[in-house]
């Protein structure tokens, strides 16, 4: 089942990076995500599985109304989806503090790299098939007690660091 919502605004700058918001069932975490895709320039949304979806007044309410500036799509199942963006071309990048995962400032990102960012819910994660497909999983280095932080914020800093490094004229 696919649902798709495209409102491309004349003018503005789209990096290749997407979403894929697997199973974030918080209204307050999918606005969340919107409100950052558009203040980055973050190009689509995938919002997958159980997410919630627009219309909803309280992602509106969070997103500040951006769900409609974002294109966004609802798609059942994340693998399918992280499978044909690979088919496309985007590098699955999965944001998950893992055995195997790395420091998010090493992530495999070079200029004109296209993105698709992989977030699990907090409850959950990242489904194991999503993580072995993908060419990376990364995290972000904590330095409190804490192991964790809410998906939007841990985005936030994800979304910053990949797109410092896929607009940099020159490789880390």
């Amino acid at each position: 089942m696919q649902k798709e919502h495209n409102d491309h605004s004349p003018g503005r700058h789209k990096f290749s990076l997407c979403y894929l918001a697997t199973d974030i069932r918080t209204p307050s975490n999918v606005g969340g995500l919107f409100r950052i895709a558009d203040a980055l320039g973050v190009e689509k949304i995938y919002l997958a599985g159980k997410s919630l979806v627009p219309p909803n007044s309280k992602i509106r309410k969070v997103s500040r109304s951006t769900e409609q500036q974002i294109p966004y799509q609802y798609e059942n199942d994340a693998l399918k989806t992280a499978q044909r963006l690979k088919t496309e071309g985007y590098q699955i990048i999965c944001l998950e503090i893992t055995s195997h995962s790395i420091e998010l400032s090493h992530a495999p990102v070079t200029g004109g790299d296209k993105i698709c960012l992989v977030l699990g819910s907090e409850k959950d994660g990242i489904g194991e098939e999503l993580l072995k497909i993908a060419d990376a999983t990364v995290h972000i280095v904590m330095q409190g007690v804490n192991s964790s932080m809410n998906v939007t914020s841990a985005c936030a800093i994800a979304s910053y660091e990949i797109l410092r490094k896929i607009t940099s004229k020159h490789q880390d």
